[in-house]
């Protein structure tokens, strides 16, 4: 049943099936496929998930392995989710959706979501292109993308419809990064010059860089251009209130969307709540460390700020300062790779590359994130960091980037996930994985990676910090009734981050409601799960195989990682 489960999944999202590395074989035909992300695709799918959810139901779990038990509840978690976000009639619901099922968003289309963000850079870093028949597969991709912009477009109209319409500064993104695109000469698009690249380093015909130009100029530009008109038409609609709560059905949306990235049932009042008492505990390390460099007054973010404009801290803004910097990172998972066996029992490679976000979608990309390599380890990980401009990156605020998003973080994480079943390396849950992301940050610490960096320190406090301060200003913004400005001076006041950096938060937090409070929640209770083993297992505690029953479990809502420590607890 999971095995048909997770053969629909990879069938209904393929990019997957590149992703990890399983194209080939039984799942050929995907290499030449994209999801398709018409209306009617999105109903079909709500009504297999709700026939899938009744099958999972059914299946008794007495006499079943402990392993094979939590693979059925795993799924039957993730598509009671899904069913539930499928009941709203906008938007996209991204629960099943394996790589992306973080991007819950009650948009269409935004500045982190949708065709024009996915598909030319899985192209560009994914698509292998080693024979003609790759290259065929390449070009089929290059058509459905023309059908996939098109789809959004026909999707975007029908939201205007019902109202759902994204805040105007959020479609100013989104057309900011269309609109330069389009206009550009066809054979500079990544679509063509990656096909070309590859064909090349494979000693194929140069037609197939041709084909593609042709198919980006009669199909996917004009496609492109028909979803830039939607979006223009829909911004004549738009409201710069940030929140979601303003909108049809945006007070149920989000509290919806806030068990789907927590897998809590915590009110929004709840997690405001958490915020406001952590990032108060936090402030006042901070303070201390602080006060021990000498910096003793304004509040801790007045003095972060200062902190962060140091000249002997940041790297230049140039193309020297940004190869520094990527220089500077590899040097951080190179120290921590070293440390990592006192963490571990069962190491895995931690294969990665550090890339810069594209700058054709750096606008509105996140400021770093993260996706394991393929399952078959010949793809490594790769870990993008935005370098728009330096100023975002002072050089104490990127060790802990470093951890979270490459070793021990997403990409450590994800090879262990990649050892599971294919339906486990798809199914994931946003409170586990940026959960486990802060755990990181905090192991690496443990492992005294700060013990001559004491600024470095600071950026992990601030870093941790930040993740406190996103469950005020995310359930601010959608619960409370927040400005975009109050949210973003808020935010400023209390981390000390550059307000460049901070305003692209809170735009993400826009466009993707609630899946910024899943990292603290998900770091919480990891160190209660931690703490509940400690105190259970007294002088028989091991961290380094605490640490393997968390990451050895898999991607899981936390009411299954609790049942996973528990287990562990009752074998240790």
């Amino acid at each position: 049943m999971l095995e048909t489960i997770v053969t629909r999944l990879l069938h209904e999202y393929p990019e997957n099936a590149t992703q990890y590395g399983v194209d080939s074989g039984r799942f050929a035909a995907l290499r030449a496929a994209l999801t398709n992300r018409s209306a009617a695709a999105e109903t079909s799918r709500a009504r297999w998930a709700g026939q899938t959810l009744a099958k999972l139901k059914k299946v008794a779990r007495a006499g079943l392995s402990a392993d094979t038990a939590m693979n059925l509840d795993v799924a039957q978690e993730a598509f009671t989710l899904a069913i539930e976000g499928w009941t709203f009639p906008f938007g996209d619901m991204a629960a099943l959706s394996g790589g992306n099922s973080f991007r819950n968003t009650p948009y269409v289309v935004t500045q982190l979501s949708g065709a024009f963000v996915d598909i030319p850079d899985l192209m560009d870093s994914k698509a292998i292109v080693a024979t003609p028949t790759d290259a065929q597969a390449y070009l089929a991709r290059v058509e459905a993308y023309a059908g996939e912009l098109s789809a959004e477009a026909d999707r975007i109209d029908r939201d205007r419809g019902l109202g759902m319409v994204p805040p105007d500064f959020i479609l100013d993104i989104v057309l900011g990064q269309m609109v330069p695109a389009a206009s550009a000469p066809i054979g500079e698009w990544t679509l063509v010059s990656a096909l070309r690249r590859k064909a090349a380093a494979a000693g194929l015909s140069g037609r197939y860089g041709n084909d593609a130009e042709r198919l980006c100029r009669d199909k996917v530009g004009p496609a492109i251009s028909r979803q830039i008109a939607a979006l223009k038409a829909v911004r004549t609609d738009a409201a710069s209130s940030p929140g979601i709560a303003s909108r049809p059905q945006g007070g149920e949306w989000y509290r919806w969307a806030l068990r789907a990235a927590t897998t809590t049932t915590f009110s929004p009042d709840e997690i405001h709540t958490q915020g406001l008492e952590q990032i108060a505990k936090i402030q006042a390390e901070m303070d201390m460390l602080l006060k021990a460099q000498g910096l003793t007054k304004g509040t801790v973010g007045e003095r972060m700020t200062a902190l962060s404009t140091r000249p002997d801290l940041v790297f230049s803004n140039d193309d020297h300062g940004r190869e520094q910097l990527l220089g500077y990172l590899n040097g951080r998972i190179a120290d921590v790779r070293s440390r990592l066996p006192r963490a571990f029992t069962r190491l895995v490679n931690g294969s990665l590359v550090i890339k810069r976000v594209p700058p054709s979608i750096q606008d509105g990309a996140p400021n770093g994130y993260a996706a394991a390599g393929s399952i078959d380890g010949t793809q490594p990980g790769i870990y993008y960091i935005n370098l728009k401009t330096t100023a975002t990156w002072p050089r104490y605020s990127l060790p802990t980037l470093c951890y979270h998003e490459g070793i021990p973080g997403h990409i450590w994480q994800g090879e262990y996930a990649n050892r599971l079943p294919l339906i486990r390396t798809h199914l994931a849950f946003n409170a586990y994985s940026e959960g486990w992301g802060l755990y990181a940050e905090q192991l690496a610490d443990e492992l005294g990676v700060y013990d001559q960096d004491p600024l470095g320190r600071l950026g992990y406090l601030q870093s941790m910090g930040f993740r406190a301060c996103r469950l005020v200003v995310d359930t601010g913004l959608h619960a409370k009734d927040w400005t975009f400005d109050q949210a973003l001076s808020w935010f400023h006041a209390n981390t000390g981050m550059p307000m460049v950096q901070l305003r692209s938060e809170v735009q993400r937090y826009c466009a993707m409601p609630g899946q910024a409070c899943g990292y603290k929640v998900g770091h919480n209770k990891i160190n209660m799960l931690r703490l509940k083993a400690q105190t259970a297992l007294g002088a028989r505690y091991d961290l380094k195989r605490f640490d393997d029953a968390v990451v050895e479990t898999g991607n899981v809502p936390l009411n299954l990682l609790e049942r996973a420590i528990d287990a562990y607890i009752g074998k240790a």
